[in-house]
């Protein structure tokens, strides 16, 4: 099928694979905790502290992103470390997670997460190709916009409904931005709404899972960065899903870039889903 948009002549797919591969052989070399929390004193972009595996990560990545503009790209990479990079282009974006769930991965957790996106324009919905890599699973997920989702390389079905308890409330909710805090405000509607709940620690990693159908929806309880989430919630609409970011002025309307760009998160399989999950946010 032709390329649904000019910026998806160039193969991400392949370029997002090598940069998994790449990443993965970097991790399997720093299995040890006390290698992974070595910090660059650096503050990135996203405003926490720049682990020296975050930069090696991001390192990898733009090497990649170097060739493809010097085979003729033209795009601007917003990346969780170095912010917004010029690659010739205002029209078309590339949206960079190197480590989504850094802590995790610092603490030697398995989920965490490589995620890229590529967008035609400067918002959510004009995101047309999305990948994510899990670590701890070696799951492979990638869509384009218009054409389907991708589970390791096999097409995803559309999404089946949620799944409720026997008293109406969805059977297994995903949570993110779980700190106490969080949490503590969140739990009145978690109580009213979910049956259980469980946190992966890495946002792009649940959102796929709704996917999937292994969760009933994805809620994040305080703001996510787009880059968080760009990739991920493209291959959660690909089968069918909803995403919505509450913040913004519509559904999909969030900004990819700028101090516009933070909202919470809310993914569920149906609308009647989602509307029950945008409740358990604390914002």
């Amino acid at each position: 099928m032709a390329p649904s948009s000019a910026i998806l002549s160039f193969d991400w797919l392949e370029l997002s694979a090598r940069c998994a591969a790449s990443l993965g052989e970097l991790l399997a070399a720093t299995p040890q905790r006390d290698s992974r929390v070595l910090e660059t004193g650096a503050i990135g972009a996203g405003g926490d502290h720049t682990l020296l595996i975050d930069q090696q990560a991001e390192e990898i990545v733009f090497l990649e992103l170097q060739k493809l503009f010097d085979e003729g790209a033209r795009f601007t990479a917003l990346s969780e470390e170095r912010g917004t990079v010029d690659f010739g282009s205002t029209e078309a974006f590339v949206v960079i997670d190197p480590i989504d769930g850094s802590l995790n991965a610092k603490r030697g957790l398995p989920a965490h997460s490589i995620s890229i996106a590529v967008a035609d324009g400067p918002t959510m919905a004009d995101v047309c190709f999305g990948f994510v890599h899990d670590f701890g699973s070696g799951e492979q997920w990638h869509a384009f916009r218009g054409e389907g989702a991708w589970l390791n390389g096999e097409p995803l079905a559309a999404v089946e409904p949620e799944r409720r308890s026997a008293d109406g409330r969805l059977e297994l909710v995903l949570v993110e931005g779980a700190s106490p805090l969080n949490l503590a405000a969140s739990s009145p509607a978690l109580i009213e709404g979910a049956h259980r709940v469980r946190a992966f620690g890495s946002m792009a990693i649940s959102c796929c899972q709704v996917a999937a159908g292994r969760a009933d929806a994805m809620v994040s309880l305080w703001s996510c960065r787009p880059v968080d989430i760009a990739a991920s919630q493209l291959v959660v609409r690909e089968v069918g899903g909803e995403v919505a970011f509450p913040a913004a002025p519509s559904a999909l309307a969030l900004p990819l870039e700028g101090s516009d760009g933070l909202s919470a998160v809310v993914a569920a399989p149906t609308a009647t889903a989602l509307a029950d999950a945008i409740s358990f946010s604390a914002l």
